[in-house]
């Protein structure tokens, strides 16, 4: 276990990635039996505390068909297939289907735990930071991750948390102890396993729930993109890492794609998530995604993606063009 500073401390201060380390002086050393996002505000609590007040309405969550096709791959349960016109209606049903869940979770729960991947599914998150739900989600209640990291400078332009942050958290108010970057400080191997302990510590707390049928942790959300070459997360085809059985955070140090070193939950986390939404925008995508839903030719590890309540792939029309 890492003995460096924990995600929770990092994440305290939750500022501009330009000023993060101006603003909050990190401590130099913890001890070395110090959990990871462990401190007396979460052992004060559970869950059903987090946030304050009652959970508001988000108005008409329901998904609506706007000039989409609704395709059925096989006879798979717990799996559907979106597809748009225009991304622009993509966005707008994205973000009502991510409301409607977290309005449905912080009623039953008190809490709403979401997982990002970086690229452009964060653009794809546009319309949550704006009317209707900017003013009617509760924020108080999301606690906020994400499902791959590179390990760099939080201001660098590779960063998924800076990427999330200047499109989409600098704009809503998720409290700044509810967002749980990576320590960028330590290496890749370290970083990943500070933020395994970080997440166990959650489960501990009754933040993060546990699926009973694998024992990892079950998510309510999780929001992943997907490269041309099918590659969700930092699991890239033909990687050892997309065979990972026992751990929930794992470094890689030659990603195919830079920057080489990276932190990312393996299949079994993704897998047990409560919902899986996988976006995937582009014609450059149309082939990964044929083979991931089609399951044909080398299968890219998209196609391996599923949720333990539900897995919606939404698609713009010219991503699902070879279907």
């Amino acid at each position: 276990m890492a003995s460096s500073s924990s995600c929770f401390l990092r994440s305290i201060l939750f500022s501009s990635p330009t000023n993060l380390r101006s603003n909050y002086s990190l401590p130099t050393f913890f001890p070395k039996n110090h959990l990871t996002c462990s401190s007396s505000r979460f052992q004060s609590f559970s869950v059903s505390s987090i946030g304050t007040g009652s959970s508001k309405r988000v108005p008409d969550t329901r998904i609506k068909v706007k000039s989409m096709a609704t395709t059925d791959i096989g006879k798979e349960e717990k799996k559907r297939v979106e597809i748009y016109d225009l991304e622009e209606n993509l966005a707008i049903d994205l973000a009502k289907f991510t409301a409607n869940l977290s309005d449905k979770f912080c009623k039953e729960r008190g809490a709403f735990t979401v997982v990002v991947s970086g690229g452009s599914l964060i653009k794809s998150l546009r319309k949550l930071v704006e009317s209707p739900y900017v003013d009617s989600i509760d924020w108080a209640r999301w606690h906020f991750f994400w499902v791959d990291e590179r390990v760099v400078p939080k201001n660098h332009e590779d960063s998924n948390y800076k990427l999330a942050y200047d499109s989409f958290l600098s704009k809503v108010p998720i409290p700044p102890g509810n967002v749980y970057a990576i320590n960028e400080s330590l290496s890749a191997e370290a970083a990943a396993d500070d933020y395994e302990t970080c997440l166990k510590h959650l489960v501990k707390t009754n933040i993060l729930r546990v699926s009973e049928s694998t024992g990892f942790p079950k998510f309510d959300l999780m929001l992943l993109g997907m490269g041309p070459d099918g590659h969700v997360a930092s699991l890239f085809p033909g990687h050892g890492l997309c065979n990972e059985s026992k751990k929930w955070v794992v470094s890689i140090s030659d990603s195919p794609k830079p920057p080489s070193e990276r932190i990312t939950f393996t299949f079994p986390v993704i897998n047990s998530s409560a919902h899986v939404a996988l976006v995937v925008c582009g014609s450059g995508k149309a082939e990964a995604v044929q083979a991931a839903l089609k399951k044909t030719g080398d299968v890219p590890p998209a196609g391996s993606v599923s949720a333990e309540d539900e897995l919606v792939w939404f698609l713009d029309k010219p991503a699902s063009s070879k279907l």
